[in-house]
């Protein structure tokens, strides 16, 4: 299978539970996620009563504007990341501060069967395309070959898994960049909107840039307000790119 794009897939988001001695007087919608992170802004001032009468919105819109951006870190959000290159989340990954990471092992899963995606650049260009697929297939017979060949000659080793991981591990060797692995991503918002304002600009690399602009849409859904300020347009190469209005909140 080849992606073209990326598979998002939301697996955890906060769940806020309202202290009965310290209620807040709201105002306007917001999911648990905005609605924490203003009870714990409100919390540092006391401001329970709301006394200048803001929505959730409103606040946190100016906690963003005030880059008093700690209290978005209480909210954490999960995600399955799937449909992306071995070379992205060598990227992402350089984001450590506020993230965690959980990737697919290619020591112990088998990659005869693969995915591969397509980088950006060669989407739509068929020729290009159709070299690119003949060394990704020229790759994997490579591998699945030193499989074959490592186990027999790995054959002393009575553990069998112990076996396999022998083989595999040197074999992955001629993987290439583009093939497809899958990570679960946990991060706070705060640590999301830095590495997304990093990520969705037009000096990205094309496929983290195509990912943060998927993850910008995602977020504006799940949590409007905090990624409110975000905006996608499209950039002079004729992609899509993404920018903020708040600057390191």
């Amino acid at each position: 299978m080849y992606f073209r794009e990326p598979r998002l897939s939301v697996l955890a988001r906060p769940a806020f539970t309202e202290p009965d001695h310290l209620p807040v007087q709201w105002i306007g919608d917001a999911t648990d996620g905005e609605r924490l992170a203003e009870f714990a802004g409100r919390l540092c001032y006391m401001s329970q009563k709301n006394p200048a009468n803001r929505s959730t919105s409103e606040y946190l819109e100016n906690i963003k504007k005030q880059a008093h951006g700690s209290v978005l870190e209480h909210a954490n959000y999960t995600l399955l990341l799937e449909g992306v290159s071995r070379s992205l989340t060598h990227e992402l990954v350089r984001h450590r501060a506020g993230f965690a990471y959980s990737q697919l092992s290619q020591r112990y899963v088998d990659e005869s069967v693969a995915d591969f995606v397509v980088p950006p650049a060669i989407l739509g260009e068929d020729a290009l395309e159709g070299q690119w697929r003949a060394q990704m297939e020229e790759a994997q017979r490579t591998y699945v070959a030193l499989v074959e060949q490592l186990m027999a000659r790995y054959a002393w080793v009575e553990d069998r898994v112990h076996r396999r991981k022998m083989a595999r591990e040197a074999a992955r060797g001629v993987l290439p960049n583009s093939t497809e692995t899958k990570i679960v991503v946990t991060a706070n918002v705060r640590a999301w909107r830095t590495m997304l304002e990093l990520r969705a600009g037009e000096g990205a690399e094309l496929e983290i840039r195509r990912l943060a602009v998927a993850l910008i849409r995602l977020f504006k859904v799940e949590a409007p307000i905090f990624f409110s300020d975000f905006e996608v347009y499209e950039a002079a190469d004729r992609r899509d790119a993404a920018r903020s209005s708040y600057h390191k909140v």
